[in-house]
């Protein structure tokens, strides 16, 4: 288990589209293993195997000490709309206002294969989509109408830092 590098905004390896994957062994694991440990040295919410060059259908969540590793993720179901702020770690120092669903249902494999279902709202909803997003070369950003819309954050006054948390530095 590793840090590794996110790539950054400008990187083209953040516009690849994930492969699904079909081996569930060693490079899977270990590549799980690193993009957790790489999302909780940001310090961020979430990290999609693209954000790390890797283009497959891989990415993982930690909201409220629960870490889902999604494997092959797709929404079944959404309902509702949501805008709230979001930001990026591929796009640091950067928010913006982004309209999501408010809950979504999806279907993914663990590390090992097996079917599993995730059922989101509020952080963890965001979070699937963004991350979901990220497996298929989208960025939060491609939402919005301008990039005058992106607000600047550096954490050096009391409301960025409160920024910074509401948003959970997603990946």
């Amino acid at each position: 288990m590793s840090v590794r590098p996110i790539a950054l905004l400008g990187d083209p390896r953040l516009r690849l589209k994930g492969l699904p994957v079909d081996s569930f062994g060693k490079y899977l694991h270990e590549l799980l293993d690193d993009l957790a440990h790489t999302m909780r040295d940001a310090p961020g919410v979430g990290l999609a195997a693209p954000q790390l060059g890797e283009a497959v259908q891989a990415c993982v969540i930690e909201v409220e000490d629960t870490l889902h590793e999604l494997v092959n993720p797709r929404i079944v179901r959404s309902t509702g709309d949501d805008r709230d702020l979001e930001g990026c770690l591929s796009i640091p120092g950067y928010v913006a206002y982004v309209t999501r669903r408010e809950k979504v249902w999806v279907v993914a494999q663990n590390r090992h294969g097996k079917k599993i279902k995730v059922a989101g709202s509020g952080l963890l909803g965001r979070a699937l989509q963004h991350e979901l997003d990220h497996l298929e070369g989208k960025l939060y950003i491609d939402y919005l109408d301008s990039m005058d819309e992106l607000m600047a954050v550096d954490g050096s006054n009391e409301d960025d830092a409160e920024v910074r948390e509401a948003t959970g530095a997603l990946a």
